[in-house]
C-alpha cells in the first residue's frame, strides 16, 4: 500500500488537480491505496495566530534576505510532533481494513516524513521532494532514515539554493537512495516522475 500524503496548503500552490491525477494514478495503475490527511493549520483545518506569524515572519526574512533556520525550527518541529502521531492513527485505521495490506510508502511532506520513517517501522519506502523546509533537528534525524528513499530537486528553485537540498540529500543514512534532479523552478516538476515514483514505490512495496 502507498499511502501519499501532502499538506492540501502546499497543494494550492502546486495545483490540486495535479494532487488528485497523481493519487489516481497510482491507484488506477499500480494498484495502490492512497490516502492524504491535512497537517495541522493546512487546508481546511483551522490556523492559530502563531501558524500565521510563521507565515508572515518568513516572508519577510525571505524578502530581506535574512537567515530563516531560528523561524523554521520554531514552526515546523512543533507542527510535525502534531503530525505524526495523526499519521500512525491514520496508519492504525487503514491497515484495520480487510482489503488494505501493507507494507507503507509515504509521498509527502519532508519534515513529517523523516521523523515517521524514523518512527513508524511499517514504512518500508519514501518519496521525498527537497525543496522544502526543513528544521537543523530534523536534518540530524535524516541520519536515523535507513529505508529505501527517492529525492527529488528543482535545479533552479527560486525559493532554496541547491547546496542545502544537496547537502540533506547526503545527510540520509539509507543504504539505497537515488537523487531526481530536473530543470526548472519550484512548480515545474514533469509529470514522468509521478510514474518515476510510483515505480519506485512498486519495487519497495511488495
Amino acid at each position: 500500500m502507498a499511502t501519499a500524503h501532502s499538506q492540501r496548503a502546499a497543494a494550492r500552490y502546486l495545483g490540486i488537480p495535479r494532487l488528485v491525477a497523481r493519487a489516481r494514478h497510482y491507484a488506477a495503475e499500480y494498484g495502490f491505496a492512497v490516502a492524504a490527511i491535512d497537517a495541522p493549520g493546512c487546508g481546511d483545518r483551522p490556523r492559530s495566530a502563531a501558524d500565521e506569524q510563521f507565515r508572515a515572519d518568513l516572508r519577510r526574512a525571505m524578502q530581506a534576505g535574512e537567515p530563516v533556520d531560528e523561524i523554521v525550527d520554531a514552526f515546523i518541529v512543533p507542527l510535525v510532533e502534531k503530525a505524526v502521531p495523526e499519521w500512525r492513527t491514520t496508519l492504525d485505521a487503514l491497515l484495520s481494513l480487510p482489503e488494505i495490506g501493507g507494507p507503507v510508502g509515504y509521498d509527502g511532506m519532508i519534515a513529517i516524513g523523516i521523523r515517521l520513517a524514523v518512527a513508524e517501522p511499517r514504512i518500508s519506502a519514501a518519496a521525498f521532494f527537497g525543496q522544502t523546509f526543513v528544521p537543523n533537528t530534523l536534518r540530524e534525524e535524516a541520519r536515523q532514515v535507513t529505508i529505501p528513499l527517492q529525492f527529488l530537486m528543482q535545479w533552479d528553485d527560486e525559493g532554496m539554493e541547491r547546496q542545502p537540498v544537496l547537502d540533506l540529500f547526503d545527510a540520509f543514512g539509507t543504504k539505497e537512495k537515488t537523487l531526481h534532479a530536473n530543470l526548472g523552478g519550484h512548480t515545474g516538476t514533469p509529470w514522468f516522475e509521478v510514474d518515476d515514483a510510483a515505480r519506485f514505490f512498486a519495487r519497495h512495496l511488495k
